[in-house]
């Protein structure tokens, strides 16, 4: 897929504020300070389309942006470590749960995992979430070119390990450095395929 066309739409603070028209999300999340932002601008060729910050938990909106006028990726905010007050992570929590729960023009969630890390409590209890509630879901191994290549496959098969304890295969997944634009295309053509399986069913 070429994106010829990325715009921001609007910022929501609740699911009933979203865009209604019918359009399919690809929502991204992750942990605070996975590279979020820099994957979103990465895979729309945009510099700046979604706020890159240096303090962690900075998207505390829904942000919607539309694709090609076709389909919405979706910025949600971060979960885990922010430097915010409780309430604000209760909001945050509040935000993310109805979200993805109640928005049925969610296509897929993109969870993204620093690809330098150990499997992290907080992902894989997410994941296991989105599992309990029939949500699809891909995951997304950001930074990889923070690592060797042995090192980048000494950690996807620690992840994939893991991940089979609990799971009976592994879900789909992608690796991607913002940096070098790798995974760009497999990430983007993925949703591609996705839209059209979606446009066959409903035919």
């Amino acid at each position: 897929m070429i994106v010829s066309k990325s715009d921001f739409v609007k910022s929501s603070s609740a699911v009933d504020q979203c865009p209604t028209d019918n359009r399919w999300d690809f929502a991204f999340i992750g942990r605070s300070n996975v590279g979020k932002s820099s994957l979103i601008n990465m895979l729309c060729n945009r510099i700046a389309l979604a706020k890159v910050s240096a303090t962690p938990g900075k998207t505390q909106l829904i942000n919607h942006f539309l694709i090609n006028d076709k389909f919405y990726i979706v910025d949600l905010p971060g979960y885990g470590y922010a430097k915010v007050s409780k309430s604000v992570k209760e909001d945050f929590q509040k935000i993310i749960k109805s979200y993805i729960l109640e928005r049925e023009s969610m296509a897929c969630l993109f969870v993204l995992v620093d690809s330098r890390h150990e499997p992290q409590k907080i992902d894989l209890e997410f994941m296991q979430f989105l599992g309990e509630n029939g949500i699809p879901f891909a995951i997304i191994f950001t930074k990889a070119d923070k690592l060797t290549e042995k090192q980048l496959a000494e950690s996807l098969e620690r992840y994939r390990t893991r991940m089979l304890e609990e799971w009976e295969e592994m879900p789909q997944y992608f690796v991607t450095s913002s940096a070098h634009s790798v995974g760009r295309d497999e990430v983007l053509n993925y949703i591609d395929s996705v839209c059209k399986d979606l446009e066959d069913a409903n035919v």
